[in-house]
This record gives C-alpha cells, sequence and structure tokens, in this order.
C-alpha cells in the first residue's frame, strides 16, 4: 500500500488545470514577486545566520482574495506556507527551491 506522502508527490507532479494557473499568473504578475536565496551570501555566512530561501510571493487585497489564492496554489498541488499581513495587504508565500521554480515553469515565467 502506498502512503500519503507518495501519492501528495505524485499529484503535485501532474499539470494543473489551465483555469488553476491562468489565474495564478495573472496574481502573479499583478503585484506578486520572488525572493531568491544569495548563495555567495549563505556560504560566507551559513544557514545558522542566515535564513533566507527561495520564496514565491502573492499579494491578496482582501481576505476572500487571499483563500482564493490558497485554493489555487492547493490545486496546483503546492503547500503554500502561514500568510502574513504587510501594509494593508495579505502576502502567501510559497516556500522553497523546487517549488519556485515549479511555481515558475508553470505560470510560464
Amino acid at each position: 500500500m502506498r502512503s500519503a506522502s507518495v501519492k501528495s508527490r505524485r499529484a503535485s507532479r501532474r499539470r494543473p488545470p489551465g483555469v488553476v494557473l491562468v489565474e495564478l499568473a495573472r496574481f502573479f504578475r499583478r503585484n506578486g514577486y520572488v525572493r531568491w536565496q544569495d548563495e555567495e551570501r549563505l556560504a560566507e555566512e551559513g544557514c545558522q545566520v542566515y535564513k533566507k530561501g527561495h520564496e514565491v510571493r502573492l499579494v491578496a487585497e482582501s481576505e476572500e482574495e487571499l483563500a482564493t489564492i490558497r485554493r489555487l496554489l492547493e490545486q496546483a498541488g503546492f503547500h503554500p506556507g502561514q500568510p502574513f499581513v504587510k501594509g494593508c495587504q495579505f502576502r502567501q508565500p510559497l516556500y522553497g527551491k523546487r517549488a519556485v521554480a515549479r511555481f515558475l515553469e508553470l505560470i510560464g515565467t
């Protein structure tokens, strides 16, 4: 019998429905952004000092929009991080080098 994590990994590799990708791309292009880990700084300072990693942040104007973004990410096979408020907007992070690369590939960036 296969474990739930194996099934989950396989589901995350399937190409999500086009409508999901179109909506995620729209949110990203509107005002989303990528934070890249500085590999050189990580090598110099080490992971105990330099804790930033690869991250996509999608910006929501309302709690309803945030819920939509989270649902779309899950439908695309991602595991969204904990959202937070910055300014008067909500930020939905997506963490990890592989997740960031897959997200950008799926939305065509």
